[in-house]
């Protein structure tokens, strides 16, 4: 059904029901049924609309199964709950349930017959927080894109690879449940995309944070294949490995026996669907090995995304990826605390690294961190995906508001996502305040604005026509955008010489 076909739809059963639904929104059908969204300046908005039977009971921990019908109606004009949040998660303070696995619509109200570009958002959060209904797509909608943005299972819920589970499940060992619902929810866009004006044979996928590693994960796993054209990772941490499967195993184990729950494979299955889902959203510190974070389980997918690029085994479309100048700002605490254990950590010897990283040793371990984690291992994949033949971009996002400029040291992670949306002064900077960074947003300038209007259009562009507006990197090529103070700047040669090092020393450790 085309967007004109089912704007006439909602004017006629608004002109047959009379006076008393003159305010309905318009009606969409779907094959699962119908849905009434709310029309607003030019967008049509679907809310909470569910793209896959809720993942309670039997099915907790099981690939997401198909959604049944519904009769009559269903109002799709309010935010449906997130999914259940790990303590300490995102900042998120709204209704949480199991019964998450929704999705929210933002699509042009004008154009008869038309199929625009569709751009499907998936959020961050550490993969223990978040919801898609905290991102307005009406920006993107204003300028012809079909914009969806999803929820996914979080925490342990999402992320949980007890061998109880695996035994006795026909899912065999999958343990990326929250990953499966992403390929669900794309399923779902690639089948119903076109009763919203949405073209399903033109998606993008996007994300921020573990939303960039979901689109990493994403492209390194073949059950993804065929279901988007192209792909933008935004500040994935793309060093940071999945877990591996035995060590997310043993982590489930230790969980379950702290809830009192062990036995045969049956007995252990059935007890751990029995417990309340606050059973399993106890906090963990990012860096915890047992930390609920995507697993290589084998099912899902077989390597890291950095190895399967490597490789030459990722899916091979065209790729935006890129991060910003201050990363570290979601270790900020730790950065501004023992800025040398962090660059030891990260193997690099203090002393030296921050003799040649500026001499003060916060500000050395901050930008180190963000080059190892990040910056290097964009440039890598990106060259990778080069050297396999598919067109790769990279951006390098600098930009702090103009207010700003004399209290943070960078772009904090996170940053880029107003800009990216244009959606300046309604997305928080932060969960929490935290050293090193700012605790809130200010009033745009003309010259913030200017950026949000060149990131965004960017975006879009991409989606269109598959090209962002600047070259992309070749094999060995260094070509970056970079979105900064001075505006939107082509570099050709971003940092090469500290990167080249970098990546020599990545590519070696990964060899060994």
């Amino acid at each position: 059904m085309t967007v004109g076909v089912w704007l006439c739809a909602w004017a006629v059963a608004a002109v047959v029901a009379g006076s008393a639904t003159a305010q309905a929104g318009p009606i969409v059908k779907t094959p699962a049924g119908a849905l009434e969204g709310v029309a607003d300046g030019g967008v049509v908005v679907f809310r909470n609309v569910p793209y896959a039977a809720p993942p309670v009971g039997t099915l907790r921990w099981r690939a997401p199964q198909p959604l049944a019908a519904w009769k009559g109606v269903r109002p799709a004009a309010e935010p449906g709950p997130a999914c259940i949040q790990t303590a300490g998660g995102s900042g998120y303070r709204g209704p949480e349930s199991e019964d998450c696995l929704s999705l929210n619509i933002f699509a042009p109200a004008a154009g008869r017959g038309a199929r625009y570009p569709v751009m499907v958002w998936i959020h961050g959060g550490g993969f223990v927080g978040g919801t898609g209904s905290r991102y307005d797509g009406s920006r993107f909608a204003r300028d012809g894109v079909v914009l969806v943005t999803i929820n996914y299972r979080l925490g342990r819920l999402g992320f949980f690879a007890h061998p109880a589970i695996a035994a006795t499940s026909p899912d065999g060992a999958l343990a990326d449940f929250g990953l499966m619902d992403q390929i669900a929810a794309l399923q779902w866009v690639r089948a119903n995309i076109p009763a919203f004006g949405g073209d399903p044979g033109n998606v993008t996928v996007f994300g921020e944070s573990a939303g960039g590693q979901s689109v990493n994960a994403l492209l390194a796993s073949p059950l993804a294949r065929g279901l988007f054209e192209k792909a933008i990772s935004e500040s994935s941490f793309a060093a940071f490995p999945g877990a591996a499967l035995d060590q997310a195993r043993a982590a489930a184990v230790t969980y379950a026996q702290g809830l009192k729950i062990s036995g045969d494979a049956v007995a252990t299955a059935e007890a751990l669907r029995a417990q309340p889902a606050s059973a399993f959203t106890q906090a963990g510190a990012l860096t915890d090995p047992g930390a609920p974070r995507p697993i290589v389980d084998g099912v899902f997918m077989s390597a890291n995304p950095l190895a399967a690029f490597e490789a030459g085994a990722q899916i091979k479309v065209p790729l935006i990826i890129g991060g910003n100048s201050f990363e570290a700002s979601e270790f900020a605490e730790l950065v501004a605390s023992a800025p040398k254990p962090v660059i030891a950590r990260l193997g690099g010897d203090p002393d030296k690294v921050i003799a040649a990283w500026g001499g003060e040793p916060r500000r050395a371990a901050a930008d180190y961190l963000t080059f190892t984690q990040v910056i290097e291992p964009d440039r890598r994949m990106a060259r990778d995906e080069a050297r396999a033949g598919s067109p790769a971009w990279v951006y390098y996002f600098s930009y702090v508001p103009q207010s700003l400029r004399a209290s943070t040291i960078g772009a904090w992670h996170g940053a880029e996502v107003p800009y990216v949306f244009d959606t300046l002064n309604k997305t928080p900077v932060a969960a929490r305040a935290q050293p090193l960074m700012p605790a809130s947003f200010p009033a745009a300038t003309p010259e913030d604005e200017a950026m949000a209007r060149a990131v965004h259009g960017a975006w879009v562009a991409f989606a269109r026509t598959g090209k962002p507006g600047w070259p992309a990197v070749g094999p060995h090529g260094d070509v970056t955008m970079v979105y900064g103070a001075g505006g939107a700047v082509v570099d050709r040669s971003f940092d090469k010489a500290s990167l080249d090092d970098l990546e020599g020393a990545a590519r070696t450790r990964a060899a060994k």
